[in-house]
């Protein structure tokens, strides 16, 4: 991307321009002003004609927002849901594998989202066991270890492909690939990943796959897709049913035969319209030039932290994302991050029920954590190498 690219994203974006320096994208990034002209176009038009009866254009919003869903995770707009969060849509989808039955086994990474590992306690509960994926010699998870404890019990393997807790990027197609060997279920939960860096669900080989519109993709709160494979629609059976999801019919109650059947009647058609131009305008930049950028842009603030003494980094990995997981000596990661919003810059801090069994394996108890977004720039940069610097003092 040229500096004049940079820039017009940042002129484009009210935070930037109220002199915010941002680096919790991971956490909730800044949208775009036309993002939040199109909710708000669409709650004007509600307010203006009823909201009922604005449905019709806001339905059609919603379906230019799936099919730019679709194009970003290389999809049919037909296997795209919508939910609230992403770990709502996680859940729902999770609970949709059931029943469970004594003995069935889950498989996760070491590194596993905790709101994925509260959820497999229904699993629990009904005898079920959840299994940690050992790591390879650099901290992700392991394919071949995998390989090996693959059996005729395994229900589901599940990956958190970009950690909360740092830079990991685990081999998400290369799980995928033992997944579909053997004709296991695969979810790959792509919170921090969507809107980062490229997704291909194809080459995953996933059969479902989450993610949340407030991180990098710039969307509203309240947002999240549901990535459910064609063929593997079949194995989910949603608890939650409601007259959009299951349509009423001579027969009775249906299920959709698309990936909606996990939505409702009730959404939002305003903050769906503000996802849907954040998707459009990550597909007009373009997700390959965008994560170029953030991983130069990432590499350049961990060289940096290198230089600053008491600042410790914890990347796992062979090649590491726009999330920075530090700490530094003598300060709390969450004291950190206030005193840095006292100065109006926005870090991030996460404890160990964000990734338990990770923070727990390395001695955590907690992270201060940068994350990176195109347009963040030099003087970005600098703003938070200074007080990082002056604050170590």
């Amino acid at each position: 991307m040229s500096p004049l690219e940079v820039q017009q994203l940042r002129d484009n974006t009210p935070g930037c321009l109220s002199g915010i320096v941002h680096f919790n994208h991971a956490g909730a990034s800044l949208p775009s002003q036309a993002t939040l002209d199109a909710i708000i176009e669409q709650l004007q038009r509600e307010a203006r004609d009823g909201p009922m009866e604005a449905g019709e254009h806001g339905a059609a919003l919603i379906e230019q927002a799936r099919r730019a869903a679709g194009q970003l995770l290389n999809a049919p707009a037909s296997s795209i849901a919508f939910a609230s969060s992403g770990s709502t849509a996680w859940s729902m989808a999770f609970q949709a594998l059931g029943p469970w039955q004594p003995g069935e086994r889950i498989l996760v990474g070491r590194h596993e989202w905790g709101g994925n590992l509260a959820s497999m306690e229904l699993a629990v509960h009904a005898g079920a066991r959840v299994e940690v994926i050992p790591c390879d010699e650099t901290g992700a998870v392991c394919p071949v270890a995998l390989e090996a404890m693959i059996d005729t019990n395994v229900k589901l393997i599940d990956l958190t492909w970009l950690p909360a807790n740092g830079g990991l990027i685990n081999p998400a197609q290369a799980i995928g690939a033992v997944a579909r060997r053997h004709g296991i279920p695969y979810f790959v939960d792509a919170g921090q990943a969507v809107g980062q860096v490229p997704v291909d669900v194809q080459a995953l080989h996933c059969d479902v796959l989450k993610s949340a519109g407030r991180k990098h993709l710039r969307g509203p709160r309240g947002t999240a897709l549901l990535y459910v494979r064609p063929a593997f629609l079949q194995h989910l059976n949603p608890a939650q049913r409601d007259v959009f999801s299951a349509p009423w019919n001579a027969n009775g109650y249906d299920l959709r035969n698309d990936a909606r059947r996990f939505e409702t009647s009730e959404v939002s058609a305003a903050l769906l319209a503000g996802l849907g131009n954040a998707l459009q305008e990550i597909n007009r930049l373009g997700i390959e030039r965008a994560w170029e950028r953030v991983r130069q842009t990432s590499a350049r603030i961990r060289e940096a932290l290198r230089q600053i003494p008491g600042i410790s980094l914890h990347d796992l990995g062979a090649t590491h994302s726009g999330l920075i997981a530090f700490n530094l000596a003598g300060w709390d990661a969450f004291e950190l991050k206030r005193r840095l919003g006292l100065k109006r810059i926005n870090i991030g801090a996460n404890g160990v029920a964000y990734t338990p069994l990770d923070m727990q394996a390395r001695g955590l108890s907690s992270i201060a954590r940068i994350s990176v977004s195109p347009f963040n720039n030099d003087h970005d940069i600098e703003v938070l190498l200074t007080a990082l610097r002056e604050l170590r003092d």
